[in-house]
């Protein structure tokens, strides 16, 4: 085989090669001891929706050990949180209505799975993103920040 045989061979290969898709979506697990197994997530611009699966890990039920998944702008992770507490768990501690809130799942118990999804046009390049367990007392330690990336 000569050199440019090879050579438009490779090439032929490499075009005919499906392009890498983004990866529009993350695994994340919560467990018992109160984390995360991740603490940062980058969703690529290319993306239409981006979709979070949340699995408990866990075996401590919804009431003592609950998780959920909240993102905000940074800024407003705080005070979001805080302001969820009083939903109560029927409501996953997010405050009905609330604008700051860009999407969360539903709270889970060990063993329990949720997923939810949300317009990536929502976010813009360069704000800062951060997600968190709203059950009350977790989102100081089970957090994590959220970029969009080219």
């Amino acid at each position: 085989m000569t050199m440019k045989t090879t050579l438009a061979s490779l090439l032929a290969t490499v075009m005919s090669a499906p392009l890498m898709a983004a990866t529009c979506n993350v695994d994340l697990e919560g467990n018992d001891a109160m984390q995360f197994n991740k603490t940062s997530i980058a969703v690529p611009a290319s993306c239409k929706q981006f979709t979070v699966k949340l699995k408990h890990v866990g075996r401590l039920p919804k009431p003592a050990m609950g998780h959920n998944w909240v993102l905000t702008k940074a800024a407003d992770a705080q005070a979001t949180a805080n302001d969820g507490i009083p939903a109560g768990p029927d409501k996953a501690y997010v405050k009905p209505g609330d604008a700051r809130v860009i999407a969360h799942t539903k709270l889970i118990g060990g063993g329990e799975s949720d997923v939810v999804s949300f317009d990536v046009s929502k976010l813009k390049a360069g704000d800062s993103y951060a997600w968190f367990c709203s059950f009350p007392g977790h989102s100081t330690v089970m957090k994590g920040t959220l970029a969009l990336s080219k």
